[in-house]
């Protein structure tokens, strides 16, 4: 009885852990951007697709204007009516009283009718203008991907740089540790004084508090990577990427615009909208032409309980706009506008792009410069440690230089950190503003 309980608690125990285990998930870099560009991903993602489907079907809606618009109905009527209302008069007749009120009549109509458009270029446009649409939407919706992957990259590259920053932090603390125990061994050698162990226990004391501060920001930074992905935030991701320094190739920024004309989505989705809107003005402009439509219908007619005859019409109509109270007009001058501010638009983006990537050039170029200056930092901070251990060990210098040497190597490990993720992060930030963000991640 007590194996069984003691069986049974420890399945209980490990319930949580298995679950923990459960919602764990092994994440590269390559499966994060994947994930977040997935259907169900990131909430800009979804939103990006839904809006085609709207464009898409507004299209349609469009379309209807220009295909047979077929239709049937049943209609049962029944009346009477006042002959001599209607200016019917009858002679008078000896011995015959015609009555004046005739009814009721009961019908019975059933009907098939049809109408086809044959001429209209202003519904011609406007169709015409939301295909262009579409194409906008369409390009919309790459731009947000290449955004989606641009951020989830980054919050990836943040979540490896506060892990490699963690990981820091405790390297610093183990050797504050051993220096402490270093000065505490060369004063009870009688070669050390207190002071050298108090200044390494407040050393100790600061590189503990910067690990705390470093293991907060970690988890912070997963928190975001996975909000970026949107997925759980219960979920615990093992990153298999490193921070590791890639260098890059620094382009022109000429030649980085040249790539950006025929690369970036919302150069692509701007122009579109200028050529829907400039078809738009032209679908208000042609409201004035006349436009032809056919139309026809076909069905039984007659009294209930008795014989049904077919009865059609068809026929080809021309309607002329002649004047509408200047509604035409007002439209017109509407679509005019609409068609300046796309034009405004489409040079501001383009102006915007060239912004953004002549700032990540400037970015790229300045962080391969502080990652030579770091990693040269971080050498001669390693050999600074290195000779002041040799001194104090060859007693001609106090444990105060290891300390100070210690201080400046913990720092320079931090710089380096720093440095190549803003190298990372500027490589990112280049893919995007050019459209190939793809050829960064891989």
């Amino acid at each position: 009885m007590k194996g069984r309980l003691a069986a049974l608690i420890t399945v209980v125990l490990a319930l949580p852990l298995a679950a923990q285990e459960g919602r764990r998930m092994s994440l590269s870099l390559a499966k994060a951007v994947e994930i977040a560009c997935a259907p169900n991903g990131a909430t800009r993602v979804q939103l990006a697709a839904e809006l085609v489907q709207q464009t898409e079907a507004r299209r349609r809606q469009a379309l209807g204007a220009l295909l047979p618009n077929v239709g049937g109905g049943y209609t049962f009527r029944s009346f009477t009516n006042n002959i001599a209302a209607i200016g019917i008069q009858f002679p008078k007749i000896p011995g015959l009283a015609i009555p004046a009120l005739t009814g009721p009549v009961e019908v019975n109509d059933v009907r098939a009718s049809a109408t086809q458009s044959l001429f209209d270029l202003s519904a011609i446009r406007r169709y015409q203008a939301s295909k262009a649409q579409v194409l906008a939407v369409q390009a919309e919706s790459d731009a947000a991907r290449n955004q989606v992957k641009g951020a989830v990259a980054k919050a990836y590259l943040n979540a490896v740089r506060s892990e490699a920053a963690l990981d820091t932090a405790r390297a610093n603390v183990a050797l504050a540790e051993r220096i402490v125990k270093l000065a505490r061994s060369q004063k009870d050698a009688g070669t050390g004084t207190g002071i050298e162990i108090t200044r390494g226990e407040v050393t100790l004391a600061n590189e503990k508090q910067r690990l705390i501060t470093a293991t907060e920001e970690h988890n912070a930074a997963v928190l975001q990577l996975l909000r970026a992905m949107n997925l759980e935030l219960d979920v615990i991701p093992e990153l298999t990427g490193k921070l590791r320094y890639v260098p890059a190739e620094i382009p022109a920024p000429e030649r980085a615009v040249a790539a950006a004309r025929e690369l970036r989505p919302e150069l692509k989705a701007q122009a579109e909208r200028e050529r829907s809107a400039s078809l738009n003005y032209g679908s208000a402009k042609w409201e004035r032409l006349p436009s032809v439509n056919a139309f026809g219908d076909y069905g039984a007619l007659g009294q209930p309980g008795s014989l049904t005859l077919p009865t059609r019409a068809a026929g080809v109509s021309v309607r002329i706009p002649l004047w509408d109270g200047g509604r035409t007009d007002a439209r017109r001058a509407e679509a005019a506008s609409q068609l300046r501010q796309e034009s405004i638009r489409t040079r501001d983006t383009a102006r915007q792009v060239e912004l953004e990537i002549r700032l990540a050039v400037e970015a790229l170029k300045s962080a391969e410069g502080l990652v030579a200056a770091s990693r040269e930092a971080l050498a001669q901070s390693e050999r600074e440690l290195a000779q002041a251990e040799r001194r104090v060990a060859a007693g001609v210098a106090s444990g105060l230089e290891i300390t100070d040497a210690q201080a400046r190597l913990a720092r320079a490990r931090e710089s380096q950190v720093s440095a190549v993720f803003r190298q990372q992060a500027a490589r990112i930030d280049l893919g995007v503003a050019v459209g190939n963000i793809d050829m960064v991640l891989q």
